[in-house]
């Protein structure tokens, strides 16, 4: 390989290792502090650069907030919904994606995120739109082509598989995510979060199970 190539090779990682690093940075005040209680000159302490290197990766506090947001939601997605087509036990898919998707729900980081996001998305709507679109539709959209997939093979009966998605993931909230949200309870136990995805389980194949 050239040698130029390699340099530039070398700076992309380089680049890409200090805008993580600014990521996380940001990640840990804005978490703490809120957007509106955060500076870029805390950030900028806080993940080890200058304010002078800081604005070389974003233009301002908007757009951190924002990369930060994708991010999260992006990993998040791709973490949770990579699912199987070729897969034919439903009921398995469904639970084991049901379970992680709700542990991953109930974290108190990510009930913080959600909250964050919100008491920004007044001032700043885009900030709720690419929440959105990088997390709760993306995992719609790719649990849909799952469902797509099982009523082609006949294991399920769905006219709108985007609908049918969406309804399986809030049975599986079922207003856990709302209490948290409001500090109206506990975090969920283990038991609890089982019980509901086990109902919602139930529940959906109740409605979209092949017909007998």
């Amino acid at each position: 390989m050239a040698q130029g190539a390699v340099l530039e090779r070398g700076q992309a990682q380089h680049e890409g290792d200090k805008r993580q690093q600014i990521l996380e940075g940001a990640r840990t005040v804005f978490l703490a502090a809120g957007f509106d209680g955060t500076s870029m000159g805390e950030i900028a302490r806080t993940a080890g650069v200058s304010k002078g290197t800081l604005y070389v990766y974003f233009e301002n506090k908007e757009d951190l907030f924002e990369a930060l947001i994708i991010q999260e939601k992006s990993s998040l997605a791709e973490a949770l919904f990579t699912l199987d087509a070729d897969d034919p036990d439903v009921t398995a898919v469904l639970t084991r994606l049901g379970t992680s998707f709700l542990a991953e729900m109930c974290r108190p980081q990510h009930v913080s995120v959600v909250r964050m996001v919100i008491g920004a998305c007044e001032k700043f709507p885009r900030f709720g739109q690419v929440f959105y679109e990088a997390g709760p539709a993306c995992g719609v959209d790719r649990l849909s082509r799952y469902l797509d997939a099982q009523v082609q093979a006949g294991r399920l009966v769905v006219a709108d598989t985007e609908l049918a998605a969406r309804h399986f993931l809030h049975l599986c909230q079922a207003g856990l995510l709302t209490r948290l949200l409001f500090a109206a309870g506990g975090i969920a136990g283990e038991a609890e979060m089982r019980h509901q995805v086990d109902a919602a389980v139930r529940v959906f194949l109740a409605g979209y199970g092949p017909t007998r």
